[in-house]
């Protein structure tokens, strides 16, 4: 179950968003008192209350707005637990101030908004010392280790237990809850206004991540990034999932790059069967896996992992796809009487981008025969890439000199929200070129835009993004991705495509 948080500083928008949340659905609501400007009106707030509601005043030292005498603030706590309030939240210093009345249910909680202490055990025994009914314990995630710490006490305390992380490393904990024995987790009415850091909305816990759905045998799958909060992943690999009726659930992991090893170590004890990787972690998570295939050793990067009876393999999805998008649309045009293995042999093609993307297409390209010209910002990265994969190398301030058939980006320049910048200049397409950007949101970039302007045969990043989720899914799942699903689903989300 789903406990939604309202903070707002006036009693009938509280009311009015009460109502509004159990007409969407909402079985549990928050009522966070400390958030109201002025006298606060229990009886307002809960004598037609459509929902069972949590009754919560949190002072700024616990994170919330408060400022009144604390004498009050216990009277209010007293006030709702006499008005047969369904849940009372209560500190960890006052729970013994307050005593048990009629059938109100105690949550007593201890927030640390600075770090997880590794003491969890310890600050679980004293709570469940209070008379509580609930335990709650919410702490900054400052390391996924953090997460696992977490939702481990919650499977294994006898006193039903949230225990959740803070921020976006923790993240995982609010969706994950219920699978580790959570009575319910949080989330907010409105992903504009999170109560608490790294919360989620209602919405998102409702609609891309079927919270209710999860259960304990729920299989665990998600990505791997830093930053991992732009990834639309989540939204069509559990897309896929429910449309196909299957028990997992996708899940974003923020792991910065100095916890990567433990948190592939950690992973399994999570659930977790595979994963999709991205930025920054291509690259170096192929020094931690058991096995590969043929195109990672070629490539050096893995975008998808899968745990195995101990073995962690991987793959590199975004070669396939790179080049299943870029035949698709060679065959239909000019070349399409070609031979299909020859659509690419002695063609000049520049690559804009060194990255885990770009090594993938580089040895695609390379596979196939192509003339390829490399350019990175960084001309080390570069020249790296070119002692592994053969190709030119060429400073980037020369990118424009090179009269390319085709032209690739495969760097991060013109995503959102960086949808202004263009990492090659308008003035040097031509229409005779193909122009494929790996960007994906927005789907019309600027340099596509600029490039349809010319008049330049386009490929854009939702096909290739649509392609390597596909071809995850099947590593995932066994079965077939539902492509037309993903990229109906993924075009709703960035905004229609402007042809």
């Amino acid at each position: 179950m789903i406990c939604v948080s309202i903070g707002r500083g006036r009693h009938r928008h509280m009311v009015a968003e009460h109502k509004h949340l159990v007409e969407q659905g909402a079985r549990l609501v928050e009522l966070r008192l400390d958030y109201i400007n002025g006298e606060i009106n229990i009886k307002r707030l809960v004598a037609d209350r459509p929902c069972p509601v949590v009754i919560t005043c949190r002072r700024p030292i616990d994170g919330g707005k408060y400022l009144g005498p604390e004498e009050e603030r216990l009277l209010l706590l007293r006030t709702a637990i006499a008005e047969g309030v369904e849940y009372v939240d209560l500190e960890e210093d006052v729970a013994g101030k307050i005593p048990r009345f009629g059938k109100t249910q105690r949550i007593v909680s201890h927030h640390n908004f600075r770090r997880t202490p590794e003491n969890l055990a310890e600050i679980h025994r004293r709570l469940s010392g209070l008379d509580p009914d609930i335990v709650k314990i919410s702490t900054m995630a400052n390391h996924p280790r953090d997460n696992l710490m977490l939702l481990r006490l919650s499977r294994q305390s006898k006193t039903p237990t949230i225990s959740l992380g803070m921020g976006d490393i923790g993240v995982p904990t609010r969706i994950l809850a219920g699978k580790f024995g959570a009575p319910f987790t949080y989330a907010t009415f409105s992903h504009e206004r999170a109560l608490a850091p790294g919360q989620l909305s209602y919405q998102q816990m409702t609609e891309i991540y079927h919270y209710d759905a999860i259960q304990p045998d729920t299989e665990v799958y998600g990505v791997i990034a830093d930053p991992v909060g732009h990834t639309l992943s989540p939204l069509i690999h559990n897309a896929g999932f429910r449309h196909l009726g299957l028990n997992k659930i996708y899940v974003p992991f923020r792991v910065p790059r100095e916890d990567l090893s433990r948190f592939l170590d950690d992973a399994p004890a999570l659930g977790v069967r595979g994963l999709s990787v991205t930025i920054p972690h291509k690259e170096e998570v192929v020094k931690k896996l058991t096995e590969v295939d043929e195109a990672v050793r070629g490539i050096g990067a893995v975008n998808t992992l899968i745990f195995n009876d101990g073995k962690r393999l991987g793959f590199n999805t975004d070669y396939n796809a790179a080049m299943s998008s870029l035949d698709e649309v060679l065959r239909s045009g000019p070349l399409r009487k070609v031979e299909q293995k020859n659509l690419l042999r002695g063609k000049t093609v520049l690559v804009l981008g060194a990255g885990g993307v770009g090594k993938a297409i580089v040895f695609g390209l390379y596979r196939r025969g192509a003339n390829i010209v490399l350019s990175d910002i960084n001309p080390r990265t570069a020249a790296a890439l070119a002692k592994t994969i053969y190709c030119r190398v060429i400073d980037w301030g020369s990118r424009h000199t090179v009269m390319a058939d085709l032209l690739f980006n495969c760097t991060p320049v013109g995503m959102h929200p960086n949808v202004d910048e263009t990492p090659y200049d308008k003035h040097h397409l031509r229409p005779s070129m193909t122009v494929f950007d790996v960007v994906y949101n927005p789907e019309s970039t600027l340099l596509i835009k600029d490039a349809r302007s010319r008049n330049c045969t386009v490929i854009t990043g939702v096909e290739m993004f649509v392609r390597q989720a596909c071809l995850q899914f099947k590593l995932f799942s066994g079965q077939d991705g539902p492509a037309d699903l993903m990229r109906e689903t993924i075009r709703r989300a960035i905004g229609p495509a402007k042809y």
